[in-house]
């Protein structure tokens, strides 16, 4: 059976069955998150150190992280620890969404589009671990440093949280511009030369998102946007290597 007799079977499919298997999907990564969620929630209050350590170890030596909220001590780890089984479920919830979205390509779709899905997960593990092990350490280092003497630095631990899972996702999402980027030119939105026009554009772009999902210092604001710029780069250059879909198409109808 071909591809092309597989889409038209997909294609009159009722949209019942195409709504049963999403639901059935969804209910799988939900299923995912919980069971991680369940595995790790004894080391709730050790995942939570594990993050908290960028701003603990540039914390003065009488000062600590404090709970404003009777309820924080619990919920704040809780709710953290939610976030990390989403993470980490995160190749799980790909993958379904590869396995609901795959019947309905094309070989040439496929052979793209997988390598984009396994590189979008690797990408936004590797914008995480950035923000972690770079950004974090230069922000609060600057942050706790500039304070009047006279100024006990001791941060709320659910501020805290909100904090670092923004910039989590910011950076995150920041390093998936190569696999969009990639997709522009293979869908022929636009070609690898003619975003290399608009390259000043995306610098300017850059730094706006920079300012807007960032603390409002320069030192936050350049780490996310610097990468950035040069994410946008390393996209055009493997953009290059990417035929788009109506070359494909033609090349297709003439063989």
């Amino acid at each position: 059976m071909t591809t092309h007799q597989t889409n038209e079977q997909l294609d009159e499919q009722p949209l019942v069955t195409h709504l049963i298997e999403l639901r059935s999907r969804l209910l799988k990564c939900l299923a995912a998150v919980l069971a991680v969620f369940l595995a790790l929630f004894n080391w709730a209050n050790t995942i939570y150190e594990f993050v908290a350590e960028p701003l603990q170890k540039y914390l003065p030596a009488n000062s600590h992280m404090i709970a404003t909220d009777v309820a924080s001590p619990f919920l704040t780890p809780f709710k953290l620890t939610l976030f990390t089984s989403v993470f980490i479920a995160m190749p799980f919830i790909f993958y379904q969404i590869w396995a609901f979205i795959a019947p309905a390509l094309y070989n040439r779709e496929r052979k793209i589009a997988l390598p984009l899905f396994g590189s979008s997960v690797v990408l936004f593990y590797a914008g995480m671990a950035f923000a972690y092990y770079v950004v974090f350490p230069l922000v609060f280092g600057f942050f706790t440093s500039v304070g009047p003497e006279s100024v006990a630095v001791m941060t709320d631990i659910t501020k805290y949280q909100s904090f670092v899972i923004k910039l989590f996702f910011a950076f995150g999402a920041a390093f998936e511009i190569p696999v969009a980027t990639v997709l522009l030119i293979s869908a022929g939105v636009l070609s690898s030369q003619q975003l290399a026009r608009k390259r000043p554009y995306v610098v300017v772009a850059c730094f706006v998102i920079g300012m807007l999902l960032t603390p409002p210092d320069i030192i936050s604001q350049a780490m996310l946007a610097i990468p950035m710029w040069i994410l946008f780069e390393l996209g055009l250059l493997f953009g290059r290597f990417v035929r788009p879909h109506n070359i494909q198409d033609t090349a297709d109808s003439d063989s």
